[in-house]
């Protein structure tokens, strides 16, 4: 394509050129690539089913026929070779290995589907809050522009002017409840903005998304997909943690070993959990901890891991693979390393029956 736009800006159309122009048609398959651009053009993805079918399609015709990755040459049809560079990070494990996935693309359509439907969310709630603001500042505005009028034109004498403000004051008094709770909602909103639609928050303890954004009240997404519905005038007044907004985040996943394990045993293992961390730099950043916390009963030593995410907990999905993977392998670990915890001696006492005072039972 770049080089069918280098022969269209010359400005003599010589034979060689022509010739030049069929060889490229007629190896590069334009007709394919040009019919496949019209049909994703009118696709409109509404669903996280569309966005897999729409990353199957997009798989199918830029990889080879039956292949199972795309490589950086099945690129090179379409985007330069810094601009497959730049984008090679966003594919997960592509850094690595050169190729993409049919599984790290189809993530990466979905991913792309979920930030384009909530941002679209977040514009849109964001207009809303403005035309409602805008019309309250208008309505306010309207009343002051009428008293002004009425005064300057005469129509009306001082205490007239006097009383309906003191009727719009007496007014505001009665309602001056839902007047605060206004301009809390209004401070929150747009002063305050601590998170944006499909934000991943903990409010009271518990983690939710959140799915709508108003000027009196937000609605968020438990885990469970029930809607709950917050004033913002009671969230001004709450601590919430917002996973988006948030640097790459830790972990501690923590385990017992026996008392008795050799001191060379322990160094072992965190050399082991060295090599695994390091292996997989789009997990894991290189720095992390194997700390002793505290030792129970003269038999146990208990233990945490401390790694750091290269992502923040947004996504809570990756995190709870990573967290898992991580697992089964400390477990690898444990059995490569005989690393086991047994329980210290346990005093049983056993009771002496006599056998002359216990008879066998008779049946009549």
């Amino acid at each position: 394509m770049e080089k069918l736009r280098k022969l269209s800006m010359q400005s003599r159309a010589s034979a060689w050129n022509v010739k030049r122009l069929v060889n490229y048609v007629r190896s590069f398959g334009l007709s394919t690539i040009s019919r496949s651009v019209d049909e994703f053009g009118t696709m409109e993805i509404t669903s996280e089913w569309e966005a897999r079918n729409c990353a199957k399609m997009i798989f199918k015709n830029v990889a080879k026929p039956g292949a199972k990755y795309i490589e950086e040459e099945d690129l090179m049809r379409f985007l330069t070779r810094v601009e497959i560079h730049t984008i090679f990070p966003l594919f997960e494990g592509a850094l690595e290995t050169g190729r993409i996935t049919k599984s790290a693309f189809r993530n990466w359509v979905v991913r792309a589907y979920y930030e384009r439907k909530y941002l679209a969310h977040s514009l849109n709630d964001t207009k809303t809050a403005v035309h409602q603001l805008h019309k309250l500042a208008s309505a306010i505005v309207s009343v002051i522009i009428i008293v002004v009028l009425v005064l300057v034109m005469g129509l009306a004498s001082t205490k007239v002017v006097a009383f309906i403000i003191t009727q719009l004051l007496l007014l505001g008094f009665t309602f001056q409840n839902m007047c605060k709770t206004v301009f809390e909602s209004i401070v929150f909103v747009f002063v305050v903005h601590p998170f944006d639609i499909g934000d991943r928050c903990v409010v009271d303890g518990v983690q939710m998304i959140v799915e709508e954004m108003n000027i009196l009240s937000t609605v968020f997404l438990r885990y469970d997909n029930e809607k709950i519905y917050y004033p913002n005038s009671v969230l001004i007044t709450k601590p919430i943690s917002n996973f988006y907004r948030s640097p790459e985040m830790g972990d501690t996943v923590q385990f017992t070993i026996d008392l008795s394990t050799p001191m060379d045993t322990i160094v072992a293992l965190k050399k082991a959990i060295q090599i695994y961390i390091e292996s997989k730099p789009k997990y894991w950043n290189p720095k992390h901890s194997v700390i002793v916390k505290e030792i129970q009963n003269v038999d146990k030593m208990k233990m945490a891991l401390c790694v750091q995410h290269t992502i923040n907990h947004q996504n809570f999905g990756d995190r709870n693979i990573r967290i898992t993977e991580l697992m089964f392998e400390l477990k690898r670990i444990f059995e490569t390393l005989n690393i086991k915890y047994h329980l210290l001696p346990q005093e049983v006492l056993l009771t002496q029956v006599s056998m002359n005072n216990w008879r066998m039972p008779t049946h009549s």
